[in-house]
Parts: structure tokens; sequence; C-alpha cells
């Protein structure tokens, strides 16, 4: 499985696009599906000659961009390394810059050594296949496609985008969580709250400044979208003749039951992603400082590869009274949040 930032619903309702200006889009689209399908993301460790995790602690990212010259092949050819200079090219230098600020983010905040927390090096492959309408995780480095040019531009613009996928090595590395139905939605919520946190961390932006918009800047002027998804309004991100309404819930009433999707995985994070969001803005200022942690905390807390929504409720409400004391007002916010979106009764119980 790829973890890929464009829902598969979406993918195929483009495949399915029949008008003549989105042929290209509906072709780009199909083969995306296709791709990505049999694709398994894997991370790998380093072990020494003693079978023991290797782990030296870094201060700075240790990045390599890489050109695919549309190929579907990893991880062609070496265009930029730590340090170097700018190449010129957009893709690969939004790239670079969006994995040292992923990288910055969880150093300079959370005092995690890379996302693996022992200096894993962050590689990137751009203009992967061609008109490839994705960006994925693989477990190893972070692939880009430049999009189909009718739907979908280059997906290296959006900084959420290459925050929410590096952010879903974290969560392997930390909680494992199941990829399938509300455990799977964490994931991607979870991704989606670090993605947001990478890019506001980076603008210096508070609560009310953020957009809260994942994936912001990908659809082309042919769209009428804003981003992918909304954390602050699931369900709100686009709205188009073409590619529909954008379907997530924002609350607990209306989950939607589905085999698709690995169980409705981008679909329901819209839920945790509001609470979230609901959070960071009664506790106000930078949502990286009190929300963020919070959500780190509960991350590495010990859960359960199939922990449900009201169980990641649950470790929020402990790790926000771990840190900042049990009557609290972060730990009001958490109870207030995951409330206003039905995962858990006022008292804090499902």
């Amino acid at each position: 499985m790829v973890f890929g930032i464009v829902p598969p619903y979406l993918l195929t309702r483009i495949s399915r696009l029949d008008e003549p200006e989105f042929q290209v889009a509906a072709a780009a689209a199909a083969h995306t599906l296709e791709h990505d399908a049999p694709r398994s993301a894997r991370l790998t460790l380093t072990l020494d000659e003693n079978n023991d995790l290797v782990a030296e602690l870094h201060t700075a990212p240790n990045r390599t961009i890489s050109d695919a010259k549309h190929l579907e092949k990893l991880p062609g050819a070496t265009v930029r390394t730590e340090g170097a200079d700018p190449t010129g090219d957009p893709a690969a230098d939004e790239a670079y810059d969006g994995l040292g600020a992923t990288y910055a983010l969880y150093s300079e905040v959370f005092d995690r050594d890379s996302i693996d927390g022992a200096g894993l090096p962050l590689d990137g492959t751009v203009h992967y296949g061609t008109n490839y309408d994705n960006a994925f995780w693989n477990g190893e480095r972070m692939v880009f496609g430049d999009g189909d040019g009718q739907v979908f531009g280059r997906f290296t613009v959006s900084l959420t985008v290459i925050g929410h996928e590096l952010a879903h090595g974290v969560t392997q590395y930390l909680a494992g969580l199941v990829y399938r139905d509300q455990s799977g939605a964490l994931n991607e919520s979870i991704s989606d709250v670090f993605g947001s946190l990478v890019e506001q961390y980076a603008l210096g932006q508070t609560v009310g400044e953020a957009t809260w918009l994942i994936g912001a800047g990908l659809f082309t002027d042919q769209v009428q979208g804003s981003a992918l998804r909304s954390m602050k309004a699931p369900g709100t991100a686009y709205d188009d003749d073409v590619l529909g309404k954008d379907p997530q819930p924002d609350h607990m009433r209306d989950y939607v039951e589905t085999d698709d999707d690995d169980g409705g995985v981008h679909l329901n994070s819209g839920i945790p992603n509001r609470a979230f969001y609901l959070v960071a803005d009664r506790l106000g200022g930078h949502a990286w400082e009190r929300a963020g942690h919070i959500w780190f905390d509960a991350l590495g807390s010990g859960l359960r590869p199939t922990t449900d929504f009201a169980g990641f409720a649950a470790a929020t409400l402990a790790a926000a009274g771990k840190r900042y004391g049990e009557v609290s007002p972060e730990v009001d916010a958490v109870r207030a949040g995951w409330t206003t979106v039905g995962v858990i009764d006022g008292d804090g119980t499902h």
C-alpha cells in the first residue's frame, strides 16, 4: 500500500471523467490508481553487527533529492544533496525545503531526530512518472508526481503534503496503527495534524492565522476547490461540478461505513481532524505548543495497532493530564474537542 495524499475515491471519480477537456486527467488518475494499489509500504532500520539498532543523533537533516525523469523507477538521479545550492528546478527545491521544514518541526518542537528518532536520512524523488497524480511515502522516501495539469499540478507545491506523508513514517515507528477503519482514519488524521503543524511552524502562524487546509495549491484553476481537505471545516475543501463535493464528515453521527478506501480512512479522518482543530482553537496561540505536544505524546504512549477514535481520545486526555495536570485548561480543551465531534460524552466516556 502507498500512503498517498490523494484519496482513491477522488482518483476513481477523476478516472471516470469523459469530458474532452479532462481526458489527460482521466487517464492519469486511472494509471495512478493502478500504480498505487499493489505497492506496500515498508520501513528499514539500520542494524549493527550485534543486530542492535544503530542510532546516531543529528542536529540537522540529511536530505537527498533525486529526479526520476518521468520514469516510474526509484530512486532516480541525484540532483541535490544536503547543503548544496538550489537547483533551479521548482519541484526539486520545494521537496528539499519541505523535507527540511518537516525535520525542523520534529527536532525543534518535539526533540525528535528525524522521523524515526534516530536520524533517518530524508530522501525524496521528484518528477515521478508521467502525469502521476499523487505523492507518497513508501517507507524509505518521499515520491512526488507532477500532476496531470488539468486537475492537479505538481505535488511539491504544498508543504502540508510533504509534512503529511512523512508523518506516516512517524506514526509507523511510534504506534504502527493498522491502515484500516478507525485506526486507519486516525493514521490519516495524525498525518494531517502534523502536516498542518509543519506548515504553521515554518510560517510562524498562530491558530487563527493558519488555513488548516491540507493540499492547498494542488488543484489547477479548472477546479472549484481550495484543497484536498479542511481540518477546520471537514466537507468544505472543494465543491466542483466535475469532482463533486468534499465528502468528509465532521461528526460521528455522519461516520461513513464502507469497504472502500480501506474502510473510509480518508473520509472519516475528518472527525479527529476537527477534534484537533477545536482543541488548538480553544487553547489559542501556536498549535504546536500545546495541542501538538498532546497529540505527539498520545501517539507515543503505547497505542494498540487497532486503536479507535475513542481509544485515541482517551490517550490524548491522559497525555494532557500528564503534561499539564488533571485539572487544567488543556484537559478541558481536549475533552471539549472530542465531545463536540461526538467521539466521547462530556465526562470523557465513549
